[in-house]
């Protein structure tokens, strides 16, 4: 191959890389606007592809955390998340992989089916759910990206391999306390006004 069209070839894949990542929908938000408290729930996004897979896998939030932390030992709060073709049991899971050194974050055990299935342009999932964390945790969940992929059946780094890409996920972070106050300043000088 010569060296125009190994480069043609490279823009091309790059191309459709990104194609393939714009085309991916909004699965689920990760909420983390409650200190020390982490809300995951669906968009009623579209799964990208169909794939079946072990519910005690789960999925895994590709590039989560920004770096090294704590292990996680969230405690489950309520919920009913569930993927939309399996019912739920009300007993979702978490998971950090490599004692915290594992920059993605893993739901799982989310149904009451071994077995959970996804089917491309059906919604991917149902519900939301809440866990508390340590303030560790939560720090290193606010540390962390603003999006990524969705992949299943994955729960470290190490299954994205052989995982498929269903969609991708947002996270919710606080306002800074600088524009929280600004914004109260500003409602107090819109009444004084009045």
């Amino acid at each position: 191959m010569n060296k125009k069209t190994m480069t043609a070839a490279l823009i091309a894949a790059t191309v459709a890389g990104t194609a393939h990542a714009q085309s991916l929908e909004d699965l689920l938000v990760i909420d983390l606007s409650v200190t020390n408290q982490v809300t995951i729930s669906s968009t009623g996004g579209l799964s990208a592809v169909s794939a079946s897979g072990s519910d005690t896998t789960g999925v895994y939030f590709d590039n989560f955390y920004g770096g090294s932390g704590d292990s996680l030992s969230a405690s489950f709060v309520s919920g009913d998340i569930t993927n939309a073709e399996n019912p739920s049991d009300g007993s979702p899971s978490l998971f950090r992989g490599g004692a915290g050194s594992d920059s993605g974050l893993n739901m799982w055990s989310w149904s009451s089916d071994f077995t959970v299935t996804f089917t491309a342009g059906s919604q991917a999932f149902i519900g939301s759910a809440t866990w508390d964390l340590d303030a560790n945790e939560y720090a290193d969940m606010l540390a962390g990206n603003s999006s990524g992929v969705i992949y299943f059946p994955a729960d470290t780094a190490d299954d994205v391999a052989g995982a498929v890409a269903l969609g991708t996920y947002s996270v919710i972070v606080p306002a800074p306390a600088g524009f929280a106050v600004m914004g109260l300043g500003g409602l107090v000088a819109a009444r004084r006004r009045r």
